[in-house]
C-alpha cells in the first residue's frame, strides 16, 4: 500500500517527530510511506523531496503557523496552507496512487487538499483528531461566536465539518474524544468513529545510579526529596494560574520538590512567581539539551500534567507518554471532561484533580510522597506496552482494510 502523511511538521535528520513511530510500523509492515510535511518560512530546512530512512518526505514551504505571536500571520498560513499541500502533492506525487491518506489535526484546513487526492486516487482517508478546533480557542477566550472573532469562528466550523465529512474514519484520543465528537457533530455515523490514541514506539532505556544522581548534581536538584517533574509547554492551555497554586500550597512540603521544564508565554511568569513568594521547593529551568531532559525526567519520581480548567473539550496530554516510558507515575490535574486522570488512576499508575482544586492536588501530592512510586511507575510502563505502543494505532487504522 501506498500511504500519504499530511502534517505540520515532520522529523529531520537530527531529530524526531511525534508521528514517526507511527509510520514507522506502517513502513515495517511493507508498505511505503510519503510525508507531506509543511516547511515554515523560519525553518532552515530545505524545500523538496528527501529519504528519511525509506520515508519520503516532500517539505512544502508555508508561512508560520506554529510559533508565532501574530494571529494575523498564523490565520492567513493556516488558511493556505491547504492549497499549498494539495499544489505540491499532485506536482511531486500527482502519478502516485494512494491507497490510504491520514492526516492530524492541526491543521483544521485541509479539506479540499485530502479531497482532492482521494477523488484522484480512490484512497481511503483516516483524520487523526488531536486537536478540536475551534472549539478549544473558545474554551480559552481566543475566539468568540459573536462580533469579529465570531466570523473567524463560524468559518473554521465550517473547514471543521468539511474535513468531517472528507473523513472516511475519525480516531480519537480517548472514550471522552469520541462521545464529545459525536455528541457536538450529529451528521457522523457512530461506526466511523472510533478511539485511536497517541502512540509512540516504547524504548527500552537504562540509566545508572550514578547518571541519575549527576544529573540531579547538575542543575542543583535535591538528591533527598521526591522530584515532581513537569515538562513542556508553559502557555494557556496548561492553565497557569492554577499551576501558580499549586506550587503555593505544596511549599509546606518539604520532601517534595516541583521542577519545570520549558519555555512559552507563561514561564517568566511561573519564575517571578517562585522568587516573589519564596518558594523555596521549586525550580523552574528553560528548555533542555533533548538527552539532559530525558535524563532528568528518568531522574524524577512523579510526573505532572496540567490542563486549563476552563476547556470543554476532552484532551490528552501527549506528554505523559513521556512520563510512562520513563516509569514514573503521573499526577493529572485537568477539566472534568478530560478523562485521562480517569484511565490513569482507575489502572493504578497515578492519581487525578480537577485544576481548579489546589487542595485536592496537594493531597495527590501527599499520595505519592506515601506510595511506592516505583513499583507504580512499573505498572504505568506496563500499560504505556499495552494501549500506546505505535503497533496498536496502525492495527486500529488497518482493521479497516480487513476483508
Amino acid at each position: 500500500m501506498n500511504i500519504l502523511f499530511f502534517c505540520l511538521s515532520f522529523s529531520t535528520k537530527t531529530s524526531k517527530n511525534f508521528y514517526e513511530d507511527l509510520l514507522r510500523e506502517f513502513q515495517k509492515q511493507g508498505n511505503s510511506v510519503y510525508v507531506a510535511c509543511a516547511n515554515e518560512k523560519r525553518s532552515k530546512e530545505k524545500d523538496g523531496i528527501e529519504d528519511l530512512v525509506g520515508i519520503n518526505v516532500l517539505r512544502i514551504r508555508t508561512g508560520n503557523i506554529t510559533g508565532t505571536r501574530s494571529l494575523i500571520e498564523k490565520g492567513i498560513s493556516t488558511i493556505t496552507v491547504d492549497y499549498l499541500f494539495r499544489k505540491n502533492v499532485l506536482k511531486y506525487w500527482g502519478n502516485l496512487k494512494f491507497d490510504l491518506i491520514l492526516y492530524p489535526t492541526p491543521p483544521i484546513t485541509l479539506a479540499n487538499a485530502v479531497a482532492k487526492i482521494k477523488r484522484k486516487t480512490g484512497a481511503k482517508t483516516y483524520l487523526l483528531l488531536k486537536d478540536i478546533f475551534p472549539q478549544n480557542a473558545i474554551d480559552l477566550g481566543m475566539l468568540k461566536k459573536t462580533g469579529i472573532k465570531g466570523f473567524i469562528y463560524k468559518y473554521f466550523k465550517i473547514k471543521e465539518k468539511k474535513l468531517y465529512l472528507e473523513s472516511d474514519y475519525i480516531g480519537c484520543m480517548s472514550p471522552a474524544n469520541v462521545k464529545y465528537v459525536l455528541e457536538h457533530n450529529n451528521y457522523l455515523d457512530s461506526k466511523r468513529v472510533e478511539v485511536c490514541p497517541n502512540c509512540e514506539k516504547p524504548l527500552m532505556i537504562k540509566f545508572d545510579e550514578v547518571q541519575l544522581n549527576n544529573i540531579r548534581e547538575k542543575y542543583n536538584l535535591p538528591t533527598n526529596k521526591k522530584i515532581f517533574v513537569y515538562g513542556g509547554n508553559l502557555g494557556k492551555p496548561q492553565g497557569i494560574e492554577f499551576f501558580l497554586k499549586c506550587l503555593e500550597v505544596t511549599k509546606v512540603e518539604k520532601n517534595a520538590y516541583m521542577l519545570i521544564v520549558g519555555g512559552g508565554s507563561e514561564s517568566s511568569k511561573i519564575e517571578k512567581f517562585i522568587v516573589s513568594n519564596k518558594i523555596d521547593n521549586a525550580k523552574i529551568l528553560n528548555e533542555l539539551p533533548k538527552d539532559d531532559y530525558e535524563m532528568l525526567v528518568y531522574a524524577c519520581d512523579v510526573g505532572l500534567v496540567f490542563l486549563d480548567y476552563r476547556f470543554t473539550i476532552p484532551n490528552f496530554p501527549s506528554r505523559i507518554l513521556s512520563y510512562m516510558q520513563a516509569g514514573k507515575p503521573v499526577i493529572v490535574a485537568t477539566d472534568p471532561n478530560t478523562d485521562m486522570g480517569d484511565i490513569v488512576e482507575k489502572n493504578g499508575f497515578g492519581w487525578k484533580c480537577l485544576s481548579n482544586d489546589s487542595d485536592k492536588f496537594l493531597v495527590c501530592v501527599k499520595k505519592a510522597l506515601e506510595s511506592d512510586v516505583v513499583k507504580m511507575g512499573q505498572i504505568g510502563r506496563k500499560y504505556l506496552e499495552e494501549n500506546y505502543d505505535s503497533k496498536n494505532g496502525f492495527e486500529i487504522i488497518m482493521n479497516h482494510f480487513k476483508k
